[in-house]
């Protein structure tokens, strides 16, 4: 009988050290849950909506360039206001009674002076009027910023992506520890239970004291609770990592085998270059020069011409007399503002060099940031290492253990304490091992290696 409760424990447990050494399988399901989550996020959907309000200004901007097309009209009705006299009878009426003098006749009539109104009145004036920028540097100034501000917004884009894989990889992870551990701990389960019933049969055969079945007991009830810690912990990360897929909470989740360390080589993590952050700067530089740019722009005069064609006349008249066309070309040269287009470059002067000094302290908290990562890495593999290491000494310890309680040289109390090393050690190596890989993740983010696709 103690020969089998023997057998019975180390095949239980023998299966799980054979599974530490095979080799990890690709990541395929974790890529298609970072897929999912980057698709279904709703913070990247919002700055993807930005970024094509950044595409449409950029087409505006660009628009600004072509010819405007416009239609205007007015009409005008007046009565009072200033006069012109017109004094046509002073001027005709002498020349016109000499006239009827001469002929003998009435033809030709008196006039009354008259007296005009300024204000036009039953007056239209319907036209379009056709504009054309000719040289205007603002508008060229105002084109490369929009350009810049798309590129800055899918920079944005991008770093939320980032942030949101970090997230989601770190809650994989997380999860993956917590099912390993409710593993380890049902098959534990499974070997006390099958050590109550071994020692209560030897109980009554009177081989041992009743000290090993109330301890079998207690060892039930202590691992049962820590299933249901370990049931806990899985179901908040199932949660918190649904969240981050924006899908039902109670979702089920497929797993990768993962029982290695990742592939790692730190020499090769040592820049900060791709990071987003940079990217932004870089970007918010060329920006300001570019203001700065259109600062001095006053320096360059602006030229453009419109053409307007269309009727006017009185009384709603529409013939070849009340159509024109009117052609004309401008010019506008600021030349003298009190200081205001000298002070806007100086503010871009300014901001150019705060730009300048933010991007040396980013990189250099960036860099910082890498290193603790790294550092955080070492440890984890460091401790993964300590962790196997003693999962062997405890594997082995309890081998030996067994062996002596089979043969009568141990009492149960010893080998019980063996199995709780024993399980103790696969719990810390499996904490490890995810450990590992949530470390590596936050090097993958401090160096922005994770390529997102």
């Amino acid at each position: 009988m103690v020969k089998k409760y023997i057998k019975i424990l180390f095949w239980c447990y023998f299966p799980y050290t054979i599974l530490t050494t095979q080799v990890v399988n690709a990541q395929s399901r974790l890529e298609d849950y970072i897929r999912q989550g980057i698709e279904s996020n709703q913070s990247i959907h919002q700055q993807n909506f930005l970024l094509e309000k950044n595409i449409y200004a950029l087409g505006e901007a660009k628009s600004m360039f072509l010819p405007n097309v416009s239609f205007l009209t007015t009409y005008t009705k007046a009565d009072g206001g200033r006069t012109i006299d017109i004094p046509v009878g002073d001027m005709l009426n002498n020349v016109y009674s000499t006239l009827n003098q001469l002929t003998g006749t009435g033809a030709s009539p008196q006039l009354q002076n008259r007296s005009e109104q300024l204000n036009p009145d039953n007056f239209y004036d319907a036209k379009f009027r056709v504009t054309q920028p000719i040289l205007n540097a603002e508008l060229n100034y105002n084109r490369k910023i929009k350009l810049k501000q798309v590129d800055l917004q899918k920079t944005e884009v991008q770093l939320y992506k980032r942030e949101l894989v970090k997230e989601i990889k770190t809650a994989y992870y997380n999860y993956l520890k917590a099912v390993n551990a409710e593993k380890i701990y049902q098959s534990y389960r499974s070997l006390v239970l099958e050590g109550e019933r071994v020692n209560k049969k030897l109980l009554e055969n009177g081989k041992i004291n009743r000290t090993a079945v109330i301890r079998s007991k207690n060892e039930v009830s202590k691992i049962d609770a820590s299933i249901v810690s370990a049931k806990k912990t899985k179901e908040s990360a199932q949660f918190y990592f649904n969240f981050l897929l924006n899908r039902p909470l109670s979702d089920s989740i497929e797993v990768d085998e993962i029982t290695t360390l990742p592939e790692r080589d730190l020499s090769l993590m040592e820049n900060v270059d791709s990071r987003e952050e940079l990217s932004k700067l870089k970007i918010a530089k060329g920006i300001n020069e570019d203001l700065n740019g259109l600062a001095k722009s006053y320096l360059i005069p602006k030229i453009g011409a419109s053409l307007d064609m269309g009727s006017q006349a009185f009384d709603w008249k529409f013939n070849k007399q009340s159509r024109y066309y009117l052609l004309g070309v401008s010019l506008e040269w600021n030349l003298f503002s009190f200081g205001r287009n000298s002070n806007r470059i100086k503010q871009t002067v300014a901001e150019q060099h705060a730009i300048e000094s933010q991007t040396g302290y980013v990189e250099q908290q960036l860099l910082t940031e890498l290193k603790v990562r790294q550092t955080n890495m070492q440890s984890a593999v460091a401790q993964y290492e300590s962790a196997r290491s003693q999962l062997n000494t405890s594997q082995t310890y309890y081998n030996d253990l067994s062996k002596l309680y089979r043969e009568g040289m141990a009492i149960y109390i010893e080998l019980l304490d063996a199995q709780n090393q024993w399980v103790d050690s696969q719990l810390q190596a499996n904490i490890a091992l995810f450990d590992t890989w949530i470390a590596f993740t936050a090097i993958e983010r401090a160096n922005a290696s994770f390529t997102i696709k």
